[in-house]
């Protein structure tokens, strides 16, 4: 898996985990996930070490990657997108009309 791949991951694992971190936590992985600042940036921020940071961040990675694969929230909701995909390519109207009520409720 190259960088991008990783970080588009870990995006996705933190939509799905984020209530479980502390704030904190949290809170550095959106500097560093979602608003892109350098550990460098989050250090002088939140008034630590560079090292700190990256340990902190690189913890909080591997307890969404633990989260996954207990809780597989992320693979599931991925199953049900490409089982929704396939039934819109089907003609009955039934099922797109039952898989538009789905999408509602995703």
């Amino acid at each position: 898996m190259n960088s991008l791949e990783r970080h588009l991951e870990i995006n996705a694992l933190l939509e799905y985990y984020r209530p479980l971190l502390t704030e904190k936590q949290a809170s550095m992985m959106r500097y560093y996930y979602e608003e892109n600042y350098s550990l460098s940036e989050i250090a002088d921020y939140v008034g630590t070490s560079r090292t700190a940071v990256h340990e902190h961040i690189r913890n909080t990675v591997d307890k969404l990657y633990d989260y996954e694969s207990k809780l597989k929230l992320h693979e599931k909701a991925q199953k049900r997108r490409d089982i929704l995909d396939a039934l819109k390519r089907k003609d009955d109207e039934e099922i797109i009309a039952l898989v538009r009520k789905l999408e509602e409720v995703e």
